[in-house]
């Protein structure tokens, strides 16, 4: 795969040229393209933290109550074998944004900046809110970001979005009870939440009220709502009326934390965590409801990674929130980074539906951007699932590979063809042994078939150095040319 980064910079300017366009067609009194009564929907995309896909009762859940997410896949489309593009938080979200696969994409891994932030995505990378941008859309990111400093090319003020409310910083929203958030480029303080995490004031009630205003003060034209919700991520920390829902649920042992807030009861905290993500969902589709969009609206939901097992007193297997899958967050096998995925959009997406196109976040920006009737974006590894979403009589173009690679937890690399994947760990230690598994027969991935298929695997290993492109920021040492 080669560095397309010379290719993205020639599409941003392409990209600012028609945003400005599109002003100047507004200013001088024609309607803006991208009107949903036009036949352009409204887009919100809601992005849970750490949430397995087990975790959901549309993905057999029998614990956790979720009835809003589990509406929406009666409502619409539940995919069945769809994967983030990375096992860990920020290199998941440039994959969603920038459309390219961790091979080539600018971020890689978490990568922290001090005092605050991460590492930044370049000014050259187009992201999908650029993309809606260039189509007359109003664009909103409200919850984490981890992309970026603040005030850094990566800011998302300077990667298309008009407004963003949230953390900047991945560490930082590992309390949900933060002094301070980021609100258009200024910090904002938190009245009645202490520098040390705790408080009275959750940011998932926050970010759900600025969300709710943010579709009642744009109901008039389309917009684009990127909503990257902290729950469930540790710490493990809820309002008291949801703890109160699983009071007495389950077995407990409380956690003692360090970084990470203890608690009394964690798993009932989980639990409440998951449910009010619920809740959220669907108070985000009443509003759109309410508001008389319900119809000009598509509503994505899936989650940034994989379960972890017990990070901050959480205790994934208990819940079976990695659905049975081997491995959890930070990992590339299927529990690291199979992800649930639904779409809704009444009258154009089919109720209770359910898809099993093999795909991963890469995909999300062509699909969206044919949807929307915009050109396909440059330089992605994507394809556009609209023609299995919206039954349409166009073929489904399938992937021929689904690639990941990861530097942290040892270093690893993954390769999805058809049924096969190949899955390489320790890669920071040296040469590794490539393992091979056949999906359909074996979902769990528990029988490593590489010793009796060397040919098949030669060839991944093949696919594997040819999909990488080194990375200063990210090395693979025993990968790497040398």
């Amino acid at each position: 795969m080669n560095d397309h980064r010379p290719i993205a910079s020639r599409v941003r300017l392409a990209l600012r040229l028609l945003t400005t366009a599109t002003a100047l067609a507004v200013a001088a009194g024609a309607p803006p393209a991208g009107l949903a009564r036009d036949g352009k929907p409204n887009v919100v995309f809601i992005l849970a933290d750490d949430l397995g896909r087990g975790d959901l009762g549309c993905y057999g859940q029998q614990k956790i109550r979720t009835p809003n997410v589990d509406r929406m896949a009666a409502e619409g489309m539940r995919f069945t074998r769809f994967y983030a593009g990375s096992p860990v938080c920020a290199p998941a979200r440039c994959t969603l944004l920038t459309g390219k696969h961790t091979g080539h994409a600018f971020v890689r891994d978490n990568s922290e900046v001090q005092p605050e932030g991460q590492g930044p995505i370049p000014d050259s990378e187009v992201t999908l809110a650029e993309m809606f941008k260039a189509q007359g859309y109003t664009t909103a990111a409200i919850g984490k970001w981890g992309l970026g400093f603040p005030g850094s090319e990566g800011d998302p003020l300077r990667q298309g979005f008009d407004h963003f409310y949230g953390y900047n910083c991945q560490r930082h929203a590992h309390f949900h009870y933060p002094s301070y958030l980021w609100k258009d480029g200024q910090k904002i303080t938190i009245p009645g939440n202490r520098d040390d995490g705790t408080g009275e004031v959750h940011s998932n009630d926050l970010f759900e009220a600025e969300a709710l205003r943010f579709i009642e003060a744009e109901k008039g034209r389309p917009f684009f709502l990127f909503l990257p919700l902290t729950l469930i991520h540790a710490s493990l920390q809820v309002p008291a009326d949801s703890l109160a829902e699983y009071a007495g649920a389950f077995p407990e042992t409380p956690y003692q934390g360090t970084h990470y807030k203890s608690h009394p009861t964690p798993r009932a905290a989980q639990a409440a965590m998951v449910t009010r993500l619920d809740r959220t969902v669907g108070r985000v589709l009443e509003k759109l409801r309410q508001c008389g969009l319900d119809d000009d609206t598509l509503v994505i939901f899936s989650s940034d990674n994989g379960p972890t097992r017990n990070e901050g007193g959480g205790d994934s297997p208990f819940f079976n929130s990695a659905g049975g899958l081997k491995g959890f967050k930070g990992s590339v096998y299927e529990g690291g980074i199979a992800v649930p995925l639904l779409v809704r959009w009444p009258g154009r997406v089919k109720p209770g539906s359910t898809c099993d196109f093999i795909g991963y976040f890469p995909d999300v920006p062509s699909t969206l951007m044919e949807i929307i009737g915009a050109p396909a974006p440059v330089g992605t590894d994507g394809f556009s699932f609209a023609p299995s979403l919206l039954g349409s009589s166009s073929p489904q173009p399938v992937h021929d590979l689904l690639y990941w690679e990861f530097a942290s937890y040892g270093g690893q690399q993954a390769v999805r063809m058809g049924p096969w994947k190949a899955v390489r760990q320790n890669l920071s230690k040296g040469p590794a042994k490539t393992e091979l598994y056949n999906l359909d027969d074996d979902p769990t991935e528990s029988h490593d078939l590489a010793a009796g298929r060397p040919d098949a695997t030669a060839y991944f290993e093949a696919v594997m150095k040819r999909e990488h492109v080194p990375s200063p920021q990210f090395p693979l040492p025993s990968v790497d040319p040398r």
